[in-house]
């Protein structure tokens, strides 16, 4: 569900308390808020927003150059993967730069009068969003800005025609201009503000980029593509069934379902102990999603854990649970009824059918008394640690969520030991 967006009057409140004020000028005046969050050539000498942090200080500075890099406004030798790769990798290292970042990034998204400058600018900020949330503070205001912009290309066509109009009147014809550019670069900016609203909203629960390996150019690239071709992760079962269409027409199942499981149990995760519970090692399951987003399961796995890992990740990530909102009240009412609780599965989408189905087949492998005497993961253990990742509680109540989440487990054991899935043996 979408959050009403902070107003722009508590924006700018927001702004007045927390931008730290540049001035300009022999005498130093104070550059007003409207020009501190507008468009700026030049560079900056201190950061945007109030730090008493010497090495942000320092940082914030470099990075509004990358920025500028980045859009096209600055020349520089590097190539702009090799710009976004700097700049992320700075904000990622450093969590006090990632606020800085994205107010910079507002600034120079705000009265930009090359179109080009503009795309660009809001690539940058999605390509960020795929590695690190702003604070939670800072949250609110970033998410009223896009807002503002998920339904706004004519009036940014305009607005940029009418600045153009009026700067042409104020230069000479003898002095330099920057070049400027209304017609349509690459994508409508409603497109990326509508990713990057729905990427904001996903990065403030799950925290972004984990592990200790620093960002690569390869994830820079694949965050980019994600804009236009949705990963695999974080989508709607349905997209992702039309996303597979051309390559596997006749799959019934999700292909990134089917096949991580059949790579938990081809590495003999079936007799791992401590499988679904022991996570696998974060950055092998960062660099295995890389590679499963791109259609592709390497050779080189060895671990079942892994696989098990980025298997709970994709059910956890999907838009809406494998078993949807509107059911959720009938499975937690219905947690010690096992016929009530098949009847439940019985009503869901087909989709959704099929898709719970072949999980529950996969955790039956499990649950057999032979694979828990090694994996010491019994039918109470798989319930345990996969009930968060395929029924969502909405309440903001802790004692709700802490009630709930006997009933989900229970009502997901019940299904694992009364369900009959023969019939999903076999398909794809």
């Amino acid at each position: 569900t979408l959050r009403k967006p902070i107003s722009q009057s508590s924006m700018a409140d927001w702004a007045s308390k927390n931008l730290n004020m540049h001035t300009q000028g022999i005498f130093r005046r104070r550059i007003s808020i409207s020009n501190m969050l507008s468009w700026n050539g030049s560079s900056i000498k201190k950061p945007m927003l109030i730090t008493s942090n010497r090495t942000i200080k320092k940082e914030a500075c470099e990075m509004f150059k990358l920025v500028q890099s980045y859009m096209g406004d600055r020349q520089t030798r590097m190539d702009r993967n090799h710009v976004a790769l700097v700049t992320v990798t700075k904000c990622w290292s450093i969590q006090g730069l990632r606020d800085e970042l994205y107010i910079q990034l507002i600034r120079q998204t705000t009265d930009n009068m090359c179109y080009r400058s503009l795309a660009w600018g809001w690539e940058l900020m999605a390509i960020s969003l795929a590695f690190f949330s702003p604070s939670p503070k800072f949250q609110s205001y970033l998410e009223g800005y896009i807002y503002r912009h998920l339904d706004s290309d004519e009036k940014i066509a305009q607005h940029i025609k009418e600045l153009v109009d009026l700067k042409n009147k104020k230069i000479t014809k003898s002095r330099k201009k920057r070049k400027q550019n209304t017609e349509d670069e690459g994508l409508p900016i409603s497109t990326y503000a509508k990713y990057c609203y729905r990427k904001l909203h996903k990065v403030a629960v799950t925290g972004g980029k984990k592990g200790l390996r620093k960002p690569t150019v390869e994830e820079i690239t694949h965050a980019r593509n994600a804009i236009l071709t949705p990963s695999l992760f974080g989508s709607s079962l349905e997209e992702i069934m039309l996303r597979q269409q051309d390559m596997y027409p006749g799959n019934k199942l999700p292909w990134v379902q089917t096949q991580l499981s059949q790579q938990v149990l081809a590495l003999g995760g079936e007799q791992t102990e401590g499988i679904f519970r022991i996570p696998g090692d974060i950055d092998e399951v960062n660099a295995l999603k890389l590679q499963v987003d791109q259609w592709r399961i390497p050779n080189s796995l060895s671990d079942p854990n892994i696989p098990a890992s980025l298997l709970k990740l994709w059910y956890r990530e999907l838009e809406e649970p494998v078993i949807p909102q509107q059911f959720y009240k009938e499975c937690i009412s219905n947690y010690e009824n096992p016929d009530a609780a098949v009847a439940v599965v019985q009503l869901l989408p087909e989709l959704n059918r099929l898709v719970l189905c072949y999980l529950i087949h996969f955790l039956q492998i499990f649950a057999q008394p032979l694979n828990v005497s090694r994996t010491k993961m019994d039918v109470n253990n798989l319930a345990m640690v996969m009930a968060p990742n395929c029924l969502r509680c909405q309440s903001d109540d802790p004692r709700v969520i802490f009630e709930n989440t006997r009933k989900e487990m229970s009502f997901l054991r019940m299904l694992i030991v009364h369900l009959d899935t023969s019939f999903i043996k076999g398909l794809v």
